[in-house]
């Protein structure tokens, strides 16, 4: 081999094991982690297949836990044994920021790379958060329901308090509706994590006439749309609007058949994609401070927010995104 040629083929074969090198980064040892509560609902199951689908581009594992019903502190408990598990990273939908926030703390003190999706813990010292900006959501549906009601009429929200995603919505409703002072809200109803309550909570509200008649429902999470408005079917409601949340199947196909009037579609898919390629990044090149206050750092090396969107569907869109959602299922 001539010296002349040898720096030549030392750089060849330097470029080639980088590139062998990128391509062996990732191993099916790295474990990612996708913790909610409600797991069995649609909107859950379209954020764990962005997850996982994700997670097979890069060739890594990752899975979805946590209780297949509204239940904050079921949740803490499924942190807490993953955390034990020591994963490459975790990406939490917060159902309670008080219950959570010092259980994200002690995993990022031990090393763990947590991320929040979907509903935050801002006080915690998770690294930032990806999901829907839900002031903005509850503004984006109190503007439709104020000009759907004609700005007047009588209200009732269906949420789960205390839920930080639900209550950020509740308040951008009521900023909207703020500047309606003939929309009056009715109540605001404890569903306890069960579409059910809304169900027959919403049969209760038809009933009433004269001036407390209810003009409007609106649900603040995923499955009680659906429930609310079998209600509606089964009392024969006419004249009322029942704005829902998310769009699987079932809503869609009952904004297409007019029974819901409208619904906020989020993109839990991408906010599952997005986690998990968040969180591998920050495994393979980790900050040399995991639990510093990144969200008033102007240098910091992670935004504060990656807000995925939101959307109005109703009768004008729906044909559109109902295509896309069966087309997604096949």
């Amino acid at each position: 081999m001539s010296i002349l040629h040898k720096p030549a083929i030392l750089a060849l074969l330097a470029g080639s094991l980088a590139l062998l090198t990128g391509c062996t980064r990732h191993n099916k040892d790295e474990h990612y982690y996708l913790i909610a509560a409600n797991t069995k609902v649609p909107y859950w199951q379209t954020a764990a297949s962005g997850f996982t689908g994700s997670a097979a581009v890069f060739g890594v594992t990752a899975e979805m836990r946590g209780p297949d019903g509204f239940d904050p502190q079921a949740e803490v408990q499924e942190f807490r044994s993953v955390v034990a598990s020591k994963p490459a990273g975790i990406l939490v939908s917060v159902a309670d920021a008080k219950l959570m926030t010092p259980e994200i703390d002690a995993a990022v003190a031990a090393g763990i790379p947590v991320i929040t999706v979907d509903s935050d813990a801002p006080q915690s010292h998770r690294l930032y958060f990806i999901g829907t900006n839900n002031l903005e959501a509850g503004r984006l549906g109190g503007n439709h329901l104020a000009t759907a009601l004609k700005g007047k009429g009588n209200v009732v929200f269906f949420t789960n308090p205390g839920q930080p995603n639900l209550d950020e919505r509740l308040k951008g409703y009521k900023d909207a509706l703020s500047a309606y002072p003939g929309i009056k809200v009715a109540d605001v109803f404890d569903i306890k994590g069960d579409s059910g309550n809304a169900m027959d909570k919403a049969r209760e509200y038809l009933a009433l006439t004269g001036a407390q008649k209810i003009d409007a429902m609106v649900c603040l999470e995923s499955a009680s749309g659906r429930d609310v408005a079998e209600a509606f079917k089964r009392e024969n409601a006419q004249g009322r609007v029942l704005i829902a949340m998310d769009v699987d199947q079932g809503t869609l196909q009952l904004v297409k058949d007019g029974v819901i009037d409208s619904t906020i579609a989020q993109k839990p898919f991408t906010m599952g994609w997005l986690g998990l390629k968040a969180l591998d990044d920050v495994f393979h090149y980790p900050v040399k401070s995991m639990g510093a206050n990144y969200g008033t750092d102007p240098f910091a090396p992670f935004p504060a927010f990656i807000d995925t969107g939101t959307s109005l569907v109703d009768k004008t869109n729906v044909d559109a995104i109902l295509a896309q959602v069966e087309a997604a299922s096949k």
